[in-house]
């Protein structure tokens, strides 16, 4: 099992001023998809950070401003991804997943 922490939107303690927050949703055939494991990649594909989604399939992670990809593997063999180009502070970044 991954050490993963489970995502979520939780924005308890998080300050939006001073982090750039990225949250979607991993979705397959239109259901959510608990339990898929989303990294963080930044603009050189670098892994930078990595969360389980939540029972309705909700990840977030924190970062600082510029061009992010995210990018989903699930059970079965499943994956995805979303780019989040222009991240910044001061506002929620949305980066939703559909895997194929």
């Amino acid at each position: 099992m991954c050490g993963a922490p489970i995502g979520g939107t939780a924005l308890q303690g998080l300050d939006i001023n001073k982090e750039a927050v990225i949250v979607g949703r991993v979705t397959h055939d239109g259901a959510n998809v608990s339990g898929a494991f989303v990294r963080l990649l930044d603009s050189t594909g670098e892994f930078t950070a990595e969360v389980v989604t939540d029972a309705e399939g909700i990840f977030r992670f924190t970062a600082r401003d510029g061009a992010w990809t995210v990018r989903a593997l699930a059970p079965g063999g499943l994956t995805g991804q979303s780019a989040a180009p222009d991240v910044a502070k001061g506002r929620i970044n949305q980066a939703d997943i559909q895997l194929g």
